[in-house]
């Protein structure tokens, strides 16, 4: 068995999520990845909490399998060891402040202009040119900016998605970016630069949402446990204290619902909600009737017959019921990394070919590889 990427070296210069998620999936397949950072103080995830035997927890599930350098990029003799770095590696990432790089000397341009085998990932928030070129961007403030607070959450109360979504959304855009340039450059010998602004992320992520105003101009009005474009389709209250999600994603699967799930035949047939769109705009009639019906009913009786009946159906769990979840479990979906700590669990990438080995990185200490990183480039 053998990993995908073995042989690439990546180097970056990242914080946060978008960056450091990114190169922590291409070290998942094997790519040696250095991260860059400051002496002292380190990527900020760092220091955000200590719940990890003493480790953040954004900074574990980030950055495992990397190594870890720190360099002052202002010191003369630390910026001569990244260049050297830059000169042996494949990928370069980055995602700091507006002009940061620029005012390194490591405008995305130039770097491929100086290494023309590069590949260059600049991350952004909201792009270079346009009044908002020059912004700091954290996930927060790109949802807002990018509308999909506005349409989740209720009315009159929006709501940041848990997870963030713009970050995580970049950097999947960047992992899959870089492996389609590596992919270039086996045919051409050619890098590029790939810049990435979050802002954009987030608007093809509203994708639909977006063709509902062009199209219509009406908003989207925020329906929590639900989406605004279906019906019904959320959350119910089981009698057993649980709660069940389910609903319809099509007008074939409504007849089955009403039908089988609940044997209400003259639902089916009852043109009020004969479409999508009449069952959106009589959206509470219908979650009333699948409410009642599942407060009547345990959980259990719930899945079971909604599986009997073809309809899609889950329990709206907790984050420690997904930590204990049988389906991961079961399906050996954990593993363990290294830490400073001592190892601690950590899930496998998503997507792994079947005979992929998935190299058995630890998540590095502040500065732990800087030492033989010097040794290596002052080798030439």
């Amino acid at each position: 068995m053998s990993a995908p990427l073995e042989g690439v070296t990546v180097l970056s210069l990242e914080q946060a999520i978008s960056a450091p998620l990114a190169t922590r999936h291409l070290a998942d397949l094997g790519a040696r990845v250095i991260k860059v950072e400051n002496p002292g103080i380190g990527d900020s995830t760092r220091h955000y909490d200590g719940v990890v035997r003493g480790l953040a927890a954004h900074f574990v599930w980030l950055n495992h399998g990397k190594e870890s350098a720190a360099l002052d990029l202002t010191d003369a003799a630390d910026f001569e060891v990244f260049t050297r770095l830059l000169a042996r590696a494949d990928v370069f990432v980055s995602n700091l402040a507006p002009g940061a790089l620029g005012r390194l000397g490591l405008a995305p341009d130039d770097l491929l202009d100086r290494h023309p085998r590069l590949i260059v990932v600049d991350i952004s928030g909201y792009g270079k040119g346009g009044p908002l070129d020059h912004k700091r961007a954290y996930d927060l403030l790109v949802q807002a900016e990018g509308g999909s607070c506005s349409i989740t959450g209720l009315p009159g109360a929006p709501a940041k998605p848990g997870i963030p979504v713009a970050d995580i959304g970049t950097a999947l855009y960047a992992y899959s970016g870089i492996l389609a340039a590596l992919y270039e450059r086996e045919r051409t010998g050619h890098g590029t630069v790939i810049p990435i602004a979050m802002l954009d992320v987030v608007a093809e992520f509203m994708g639909f949402a977006l063709n509902g105003v062009l199209h219509s101009g009406e908003e989207p009005v925020p329906v929590g446990m639900g989406s605004p474009m279906i019906a019904p389709y959320g959350a119910y209250p089981t009698r057993d204290g649980q709660t069940a999600v389910l609903g319809t994603t099509s007008d074939r699967e409504w007849r089955r619902l009403a039908e089988n799930l609940l044997r209400r035949p003259d639902l089916a047939a009852d043109p009020r909600y004969a479409r999508n769109a009449d069952r959106v705009e009589r959206r509470a009639e219908l979650d009333a009737v699948l409410g009642a019906w599942c407060a009547a009913r345990d959980l259990a009786e719930v899945q079971r017959l909604a599986d009997e009946a073809g309809i899609g159906n889950a329990r709206l769990n907790s984050v420690a019921d997904l930590a204990a979840h049988p389906q991961l479990v079961k399906r050996e979906r954990w593993r363990e990394v290294g830490t400073p700590a001592g190892p601690v669990p950590a899930l496998l990438p998503p997507a792994l070919g079947r005979d992929w080995r998935v190299p058995a990185g630890a998540v590095p200490a502040l500065g732990e590889h800087t030492d033989a990183i010097r040794a290596e480039v002052a080798d030439g």
